[in-house]
């Protein structure tokens, strides 16, 4: 792999909110550099993947300075009585400086189609008929299985519901941050053979550590399923 280390002149993102560690969403334009998975250079991060002992699939990791951070990801259908997939994936940062670092959301596409987190309700708070009419795009923790098997961390979201937008990793410490979409597209979104199903094209999402953004760039097929 080549490593590169890039220059984004525009970052057109919907930023939320934040719950676990301690929002309206805005619109922001920015200039930082940005590692992406896969594309490295001798003076940038190091990227690789890695298989997690336990189950064997794949994490993605980007190296650099002092920090690693890892992603993975999953997918399973919204429910039985409704089309349409949640894509849940897991940010992991070893902060193995000094110094304290800034974690941001970012943003996420699938297949070039841009999207926000949804919102996020903890495990033990429900939606009465009337909120779940109110507000479409919220999701009860406690019905996704991907977090409730363990399989990805439900330890702090980002989320369009939370009141923070910024998390910290510690010196010497790590943090682990999730996030909940629903697939975007209407259409052809899953595809499915004698090998399984999964997410067709590709999801693509950042995360901002400090003044850098670390690019993770999943194919479809890469996805766990790890619904019911």
């Amino acid at each position: 792999m080549k490593q590169a280390c890039i220059f984004v002149l525009a970052v057109f993102a919907f930023t939320p909110g934040v719950f676990g560690q301690d929002g309206v969403p805005m619109i922001k334009v920015n200039v930082m550099s940005a590692f992406v998975w896969g594309e490295d250079s001798t003076s940038g991060a190091v990227s690789s993947t890695i298989q997690d002992p336990l189950t064997g699939n794949a994490i993605h990791t980007l190296s650099y300075a002092g920090v690693e951070v890892s992603s993975r990801i999953g997918f399973e259908r919204v429910s039985t009585t409704e089309v349409g997939t949640f894509l849940n994936y897991t940010t992991t940062i070893v902060n193995s400086t000094d110094s304290t670092l800034s974690v941001r959301y970012g943003g996420i596409s699938v297949d070039g189609h841009p999207t926000s987190p949804l919102w996020v309700v903890p495990v033990g708070k429900k939606l009465n008929k009337k909120e779940r009419k109110s507000k479409p795009d919220v999701v009860e923790l406690g019905k996704i299985h991907c977090f409730t098997s363990g399989f990805l961390s439900s330890d702090n979201f980002f989320s369009a519901n939370a009141s923070s937008q910024v998390l910290t990793v510690a010196p010497r410490t790590a943090l682990t941050v999730s996030s909940i979409i629903r697939d975007p597209r209407s259409y052809h979104s899953i595809r499915c053979s004698v090998e399984g199903c999964y997410p067709t094209g590709t999801i693509r999402y950042y995360v901002r550590i400090d003044n850098k953004d670390f690019v993770f760039v999943w194919p479809g097929r890469s996805a766990v399923y790890c619904g019911t």
